[in-house]
């Protein structure tokens, strides 16, 4: 007998995987069309202490957060998930290896907190916290940042806490 809770679980993290690679590849391409198709028409995304609401916004600011860049490589985790009825929470670590216009090279270290939506069979993000913990030399020289700590899954930050601001 096949377990449907295991089923909807395996279904969703499909989805929520190919959301990501969806996401990591338009952060290579920089092609904010894709970019902003990760997201939901009213999605928030917190990063670096600002706030971002709508779609619209959030690829705005995405085209200006990749202007000193060259390229940006991303990595991401395995998503661990909190499954609702066509809704799911999660958190993924991140890396990104950064390749700036400058000849300069950054690498973060972090963790996306996240809300999701599923619309005709496509996942998307409702709600996007990026918690930076590393902003620095590629080979991890630099100090960590102060970033929050929110336990163990499924916890999650709270819709006002903020996201860390690299020094």
């Amino acid at each position: 007998m096949v377990d449907d809770s295991r089923v909807a679980l395996l279904l969703a993290e499909s989805g929520i995987r190919q959301l990501y690679a969806r996401y990591a590849d338009a952060v290579w391409r920089k092609d904010s069309a894709s970019f902003g198709d990760c997201f939901t028409e009213d999605a928030v995304w917190k990063i670096a202490g600002r706030t971002v609401t709508g779609r619209a916004d959030i690829v705005s600011l995405f085209e200006m957060t990749l202007v000193p860049s060259e390229r940006v490589m991303m990595w991401v985790g395995i998503p661990l998930l909190d499954l609702g009825r066509g809704t799911a929470s999660g958190r993924t670590q991140v890396t990104e290896l950064i390749k700036r216009k400058d000849g300069s090279a950054r690498r973060t270290l972090a963790i996306y907190y996240d809300r999701f939506v599923e619309a005709a069979a496509v996942w998307r993000f409702q709600w996007h916290h990026f918690n930076l913990a590393y902003l620095g030399p590629t080979n991890l020289s630099a100090a960590y940042l102060d970033c929050a700590d929110y336990g163990p899954p499924p916890a999650m930050p709270g819709a006002e806490d903020p996201t860390p601001v690299p020094g």
